[in-house]
């Protein structure tokens, strides 16, 4: 069995926080823009179909389930009648 060298161990140790900080700001992002996932645009859609009238459209520009400033006259994937 090797021995691991205390230089070694304290470097070892010192970079954990920087890739567990790594690994949770890109989750974040992710997180945060997920308008791409869900296919949103800021056109009506098939049938004419809005945001304002879906049960997720939070108003003024809003939603519970796409992420960022939303357009009462968007639609996305998630679309379901109020």
């Amino acid at each position: 069995m090797d021995k691991v060298r205390r230089p070694e161990f304290l470097r070892t140790l010192a970079g954990a926080p920087l890739v567990v900080a790594g690994v949770l700001t890109a989750t974040a992002a992710e997180a945060a823009d997920n308008k791409k996932q869900f296919k949103y645009q800021d056109k009506p859609g098939p049938g004419g179909n809005k945001c304002s009238g879906c049960r997720f459209f939070k108003k003024p520009s809003s939603c519970s389930i796409v992420t960022g400033k939303i357009s009462p006259n968007g639609y996305c994937i998630a679309w379901a009648k109020k």
